[in-house]
């Protein structure tokens, strides 16, 4: 509510002034105007009605409202006020020292309590000094509550939508490639390829939305491998190729020199931001060539690897050049409206090239045409035999990898019949045995039956959002009922963390929709046979489990234990605690708060010892806990906040 005048350092405070007398309410008056770090709006009312109902519907920063009303009390308008959810700051005046009245205001809501023979002293300026600052804490933590509740329905809801979106994908991806390794469709191949490249087009809009929102939120993660450059460059040519065709355009790939075989990076968001700068030239040129350059150069002692793609097309305006890498600003909309997107792509691009360790940059002539430019990191290339550019490109559209055959029986577990029968189908492909379910119930009853066969199980496919049961809540079923072969789960989620927390409450591994049937063999491969050898695959080491509502204190909580070198998992609540207790994390200690959304931490304790009677558990509060209640919980010590590394230390050792 306050803020600044816009010249000096004073604020502009609005008060309501509830006093029947005028004598007192201009005492008061030039009282605040002593005040050199505000400027008072005073609304002065008379009346306890009329205040209360100024109280319920608008908005003051300090309320001051006299004892006395007339014949009206004014912990009457006091009461009246605070029942009506108001929650300006009210500071009651009298003209008696009574402490019995003092506690009873105080009692009704009221932040303090002064005599109206101190309103020209410092007690009643450091009394509204406490009070503004008091709420203007209040309301930035308000809008900080409103900003992550917003952030928060904001992830819910690009979840729903990546799984709501993720599925039907799969199915069309996953069945066009199926039919395409087949000798059924050889007739039907081009049109195939047609439903194929639209069908990832789609999955890159919907990777576009998503991309944005895990930079905005920092959970953006990359993969780096090693990628055969020559092989990935002639990838991107002839997928890019016929777009140019398409158009009349000539696409040239140069490299002035010999360019490292071998290079470290993240291929997919290497090939995104290649497509996307390619696509984009292609797009805004009508006639004339779009050409791609390769080299490497160093820049402050690190060898780069240099790409560019330059157009003879529409060109940009050099006042608008900085805007295009913003998102939601289009190419389009600087020159013409005829082309369609989402104005997402380079804002992706300038991101996903700093992180990559360069930088994205345009030159651009309206007329004549733009250069795009941008740099990676590609690793350490010193000692990398380098070639030219052979373009030597792999058939696509083939599955030419050989596979050989599992043993094993799989339950294939998804709510959805198409993608069930398309991950059935590539399990057939394996060799395996394969049952399917279509719940997460299901899921439990019949792995609890497998138990007592002579052929149980040897690895679970699991869907995570179903009807009826979900995996999250299947998982632990199964676990719980001694089923110890590998589950896999099956999402759509692609958020940094998804991993981490799925394997947190029982899952073996993760693979992400659409399925990518090499990954799929892979990653079954690896489980089947570590459960032959009895090998443990990415076992995870004992965790400190802190519970703290508060997202930054646990954050930072967090951040300093992980220096110390503890492995941490966070929860925020009491059910997510529990929840994370009864999965096969194996937690050492506790680090609980007191004060949670949905239960106090003493009780939390208390269901915690029913679960696990000899885990450690160490509160943290703001206050001291009395001796008796630690030991009535066999909790073996209480933390004062704030920590610090030497706290945490000692917690550790």
């Amino acid at each position: 509510m306050t803020e600044p005048t816009g010249l000096g350092m004073s604020k502009v405070a609005r008060i309501l002034m509830v006093e029947d007398d005028e004598d007192d309410y201009i005492l008061t008056s030039d009282s605040l105007e002593q005040l050199d770090s505000y400027q008072f709006d005073i609304h002065w009312v008379t009346n306890p009605k009329v205040a209360v109902e100024k109280l319920s519907q608008e908005e003051f920063d300090i309320c001051l409202l006299d004892f006395q009303l007339g014949a009206q009390s004014g912990l009457d308008v006091l009461r009246q006020a605070i029942k009506l959810g108001c929650m300006t700051p009210i500071i009651m005046l009298t003209g008696q020292d009574d402490d019995n009245l003092d506690k009873l205001a105080q009692d009704a809501g009221a932040v303090d309590y002064i005599n109206k023979e101190d309103i020209s002293t410092g007690r009643f300026a450091r009394a509204i000094r406490y009070a503004l600052a008091r709420n203007e804490v209040a309301s930035e933590r308000l809008e900080r509550l409103k900003a992550e509740t917003q952030n928060r329905s904001k992830d819910r809801f690009l979840a729903h939508l990546s799984h709501e979106l993720r599925t039907p994908l799969t199915s069309i991806l996953g069945y066009t490639e199926l039919l395409l390794q087949g000798e059924k469709a050889k007739e039907s191949r081009s049109e195939l390829n047609i439903i194929l490249s639209n069908g990832k087009h789609l999955l890159s809009l919907l990777n576009d939305v998503l991309d944005l929102s895990k930079i905005a939120a920092d959970k953006l993660e990359l993969n780096p491998s090693e990628i055969n450059l020559d092989s990935f460059i002639a990838d991107v040519f002839y997928l890019l190729q016929i777009n140019a065709q398409d158009k009349g355009l000539s696409l040239v790939i140069t490299a002035p020199q010999a360019l490292p075989e071998r290079i470290r990076a993240d291929s997919t968001r290497l090939r995104q931001i290649l497509i996307n700068l390619s696509y984009n030239a292609i797009k805004f040129t009508d006639h004339g060539q779009v050409a791609i350059k390769l080299w490497t150069e160093w820049v402050e002692q690190k060898e780069l690897l240099f790409f560019e793609v330059a157009d003879t097309g529409i060109g940009i305006p050099a006042e608008r050049l900085a805007s295009i890498f913003k998102p939601f600003e289009q190419v389009e909309d600087i020159v013409t409206r005829k082309e369609g997107g989402a104005g997402l792509g380079l804002a992706i691009c300038t991101e996903l090239a700093r992180r990559m360790g360069g930088e994205l940059s345009v030159e651009s002539e309206l007329g004549k045409g733009s250069r795009f430019r941008f740099a990676i990191e590609p690793g350490d290339i010193s000692d990398v035999p380098r070639s030219e550019l052979h373009f030597v490109k792999a058939d696509t559209n083939q599955d030419n990898e050989h596979y050989d055959p599992l043993q094993g029986r799989v339950l294939v577990v998804d709510d959805a019949p198409d993608i069930r029968q398309l991950v059935q189908k590539i399990c057939d492909g394996f060799g395996l045995q394969v049952v399917t379910a279509e719940n997460g119930l299901q899921a439990v009853q019949m792995c609890n039956e497998s138990l007592s066969l002579d052929t149980p199980f040897t690895l679970v496919l699991m869907d995570i959002h179903m009807p009826v049961l979900g995996g999250r809540q299947a998982i632990a079923q199964i676990r719980e009922a001694g089923f110890t072969a590998p589950v896999i789960a099956l999402t759509a989620a692609a958020l940094k963390g998804v991993k981490r927390s799925l394997v947190d409450i029982g899952f073996s591994d993760v693979l992400h929709k659409p399925i990518n049937k090499k990954a799929l063999y892979q990653c079954m491969s690896m489980h089947l046979a570590a459960q032959e050898s009895g090998e443990q695959i990415d076992e995870v080491e004992p965790h400190i489990l802190l519970v703290e509502d508060d997202v930054d204190a646990a954050e930072v909580s967090k951040m300093l234990l992980e220096s110390l070198g503890a492995k941490v998992t966070l929860a925020f609540t009491g059910a997510e605690c529990l929840a994370v207790l009864q999965s096969s994390l194996p937690v050492c200690k506790i680090l609980l708060d007191l004060h949670l959304p949905d239960t106090d931490g003493l009780s939390l304790a208390a269901q915690i010892r029913t679960i696990s009677p000899e885990l450690e558990i160490v509160v943290v509060s703001g206050a001291q806990i009395e001796a008796s209640q630690l030991s009535a919980l066999n909790i073996s010590r209480s933390l004062l906040k704030p920590l610090n590394l030497s706290t945490l230390q000692s917690l550790i050792d």
